[in-house]
């Protein structure tokens, strides 16, 4: 079935769009990184000059890869442990509500999990934003660190692109500098713009703790409020995903408009495709990135496809005496907002997992088995299709090493990439990172089903039920952060086995990733010869995307088979377990 024809225009303009903005953006990030002069110099450059003045940082000296690591693993350890003091102090700090829409210090084993879920760029929330958290916890502790996980993960991406384009080189550049010249020059003035325009979308920002309105039942309802589309922008820019509201970009004080929805996704992708532009302006040759831009685009285009056309039809395990009381024109309409649709809220699906975002306008746990998929398969394919700020390149870089490898088997060579050989170091790091993120996500998932706390959570039984905690797993390890609703998260269990998972998914890849970074920096060029595979035309985009699907089809289809894939067959037979 292919989707309707608006929601395929929809997915094209999007897509389109984004495509024509990866090259000036590429450009612009490429200069940012190097330390040329951009336009923004004159009113960023002296604050960046006294953000090193306080941090006490020499912007000309640069790392080797394990001070590198040292460097982000301290910076995420500091800034998880602010966020938890200030989670279980908040009440005792300015800015906290007070009346109807008071909140609480938050508990122990839930602070623990949003600062882990916050700095790994999860964004997994086992709260409601509104009544849980301060707006000072949503300002300066939440927002900040949509700020600088970004921030971070872009920043290892450059320091890996640096690895691999760099003659003999000890060093991948300074984590500080990066650090900085990201969240200064890209992250805070595209969110001040995208802030902008969603308030003239309908999205809030107000500091009043709430309001009441009379329903039409009679009744008082209390409506909470806040700071809201500063919060927004970022969390889509940056590829966070985490949301003022409870129920995130389908709250329509979140995502009020159709066009706001389609600027969001826009948002959403936008650093991920910009960055392998980026990539392959610094490896001297822009064919390279837009080569690792088509394998990105071709399988986002796919799992649009599914989880869109799936959408658009109607439920048939809805029985016939019920259905025939039931619209179901307009698809499964159940867990999507009205004035998105099925098809949209299809491609938002699609598109906030291909990343590693996590937004969503629509609930997953309500899609049909394989609409569901397709978010699920997309996580567990590790987000690299784009994947997340940072995250999507140096992921699919990872998967690249591992092309050119197969690649140098079949021709029987060692295998190079950018004329440098891969050699058996690269290939341990690179398996670590696969073999990382399948252990995390099957481990837990295992653990969860084999015990009364982990099956305490899911609110269906049989495949759906294990797909809610594998889903939450895949999310977790994947930095992702969106939801099988159906699950109950806010457990003892949950909370501490998904800060785990998050803390692997992120720093047990970034640690491996700069050690390729610091052995590929070190090396020198070789001559391309006859036997030298092209790493830039259709026989590589086709090689890659072959590897990322085998990989994560032959790692997770046993556990898709009992979940999702289980779950549509019954489905199609018009049965729920």
């Amino acid at each position: 079935m292919i989707p309707s024809l608006p929601g395929l225009l929809q997915a094209f303009s999007l897509f389109a769009v984004v495509l024509l903005l990866a090259r000036p953006l590429g450009g612009y990030m490429r200069k940012v990184f190097d330390g040329e002069r951009v336009f923004l110099s004159p009113v960023i450059r002296p604050i960046e000059r006294g953000v090193y003045k306080v941090m006490r940082v020499d912007e000309t000296v640069e790392q080797r890869w394990p001070a590198y690591a040292v460097s982000v693993l301290v910076f995420s350890f500091v800034c998880i442990l602010a966020l938890y003091l200030q989670q279980r102090w908040q009440t005792y700090l300015p800015l906290a509500q007070t009346g109807a829409s008071g909140v609480g210090n938050v508990p122990q084993d839930l602070a623990y999990n949003t600062s882990v879920s916050f700095d790994t760029n999860t964004n997994w929330q086992n709260y409601l934003g509104e009544t849980t958290m301060t707006y000072l916890t949503q300002m300066a502790g939440l927002a900040v660190r949509n700020f600088t996980s970004a921030a971070c993960g872009i920043a290892v991406a450059i320091a890996l692109t640096r690895g691999l384009v760099r003659k003999s080189s000890p060093t991948i550049g300074n984590f500080w500098v990066d650090l900085t010249r990201t969240t200064l020059y890209i992250l805070v003035p595209i969110s001040f713009v995208a802030a902008i325009f969603l308030v003239s979308q309908g999205v809030i920002q107000t500091f009043a703790s709430s309001t009441s309105i009379h329903t039409l039942q009679g009744a008082v309802q209390t409506i909470p409020l806040g700071p809201v589309a500063s919060q927004e922008a970022i969390k889509e820019l940056g590829n966070n995903g985490g949301g003022f509201f409870n129920a995130n970009s389908a709250h329509p004080f979140e995502n009020p408009t159709t066009i706001s929805n389609w600027v969001e996704m826009l948002l959403i992708l936008l650093i991920p495709f910009a960055l392998t532009n980026t990539f392959g302006r610094m490896a001297g040759n822009a064919r390279q990135g837009w080569a690792l831009a088509a394998v990105m685009i071709v399988v986002l285009s796919a799992g649009s496809l599914v989880a869109m056309s799936s959408e658009e039809r109607a439920n048939p395990s809805i029985p016939a005496a019920i259905a025939q009381n039931i619209d179901q024109s307009r698809g499964n309409m159940e867990g999507k907002e009205a004035r998105f649709g099925a098809d949209t809220s299809g491609l938002f699906a699609t598109v906030t997992t291909g990343t590693s975002t996590g937004a969503v306008d629509s609930m997953h746990d309500s899609f049909l088995p394989a609409g569901g998929l397709v978010p699920l398969f997309n996580i567990e394919l590790g987000e690299i299709t784009p994947g997340g700020a940072g995250a999507g390149l140096y992921g699919i870089l990872v998967f690249a090493i591992i092309a050119v490898f197969i690649a140098g088997l079949m021709v029987g060579r060692t295998p190079e990439f950018l004329g440098k050989k891969v050699e058996a170091y690269e290939m341990k790091m690179a398996m670590l990172v696969v073999l990382f993120l399948a252990a995390s996500i099957l481990g837990f998932s295992a653990l969860a089903t084999a015990t009364a706390a982990g099956k305490a959570g899911p609110l269906n039984g049989g495949p759906h039920g294990f797909s809610e905690i594998l889903y939450a797993f895949s999310s977790q390890t994947g930095n992702n952060g969106s939801a099988f609703a159906g699950l109950t998260g806010n457990t003892l269990f949950y909370n501490l086995t998904g800060a785990f998972a998050m803390m692997l998914g992120r720093y047990a890849m970034i640690v491996p990733v700069l050690a390729i970074a610091g052995s590929m920096a070190g090396k020198r060029r070789v001559a391309a010869s006859l036997g030298t595979f092209p790493t830039t035309g259709p026989i590589w985009v086709g090689l890659l995307i072959g590897v990322i699907i085998i990989v994560g089809a032959l790692t997770f289809f046993p556990a898709l088979a009992l979940g999702p894939i289980a779950d549509q067959l019954l489905n199609n037979a018009g049965r729920l377990f």
